[in-house]
């Protein structure tokens, strides 16, 4: 197994992004040949419901992890809650799933999107460095507004 920090987490829901805010957090890659991750997040209690009415559901929950550093790409996941864990300010949730696209993909998405948006020349290459800069998100091959 090996395990790596969250930077950030983040939750897609009806095609938005909800940034959750981390006090901390953990991502496992099990490496147990089916391919799962455990990501741990301890996080405000504000996000109890939220969670509990996501852990009673069968639908998957799609989230971004950024890894390490927050100048690495965010890391789309297909999830369910596996635990969630109460303390006094805050709580733990435990998601399990599996990775859905590999990271090196974003740069081609952003550029792809970038193009289809009608840059060109030096306005494309500056409008691309700039996203990368800001990290705009992806999930999958499809852009998320922020």
């Amino acid at each position: 197994m090996k395990s790596f920090k969250i930077v950030s987490l983040q939750v897609i829901k009806d095609g938005k992004i909800k940034d959750i805010v981390l006090e901390d957090g953990l991502i496992i890659n099990k490496e147990d040949g089916k391919k799962t991750w455990l990501i741990e997040a301890y996080i405000s209690k504000e996000y109890h419901d939220f969670f509990r009415a996501a852990q009673q559901s069968s639908d998957d929950l799609d989230v971004q992890v950024v890894i390490t550093h927050e100048s690495n790409d965010p890391a789309p996941f297909s999830t369910h809650v596996r635990g969630l864990k109460e303390f006094e300010n805050h709580i733990s949730v435990l998601l399990e799933g599996y990775l859905r696209v590999k990271r090196s993909n974003y740069a081609e998405l952003l550029l792809s999107d970038i193009v289809k948006e009608g840059f060109t020349g030096e306005e494309l290459i500056e409008e691309f460095r700039n996203r990368i800069k800001r990290r705009t998100k992806y999930v999958a091959s499809k852009k998320v507004q922020e």
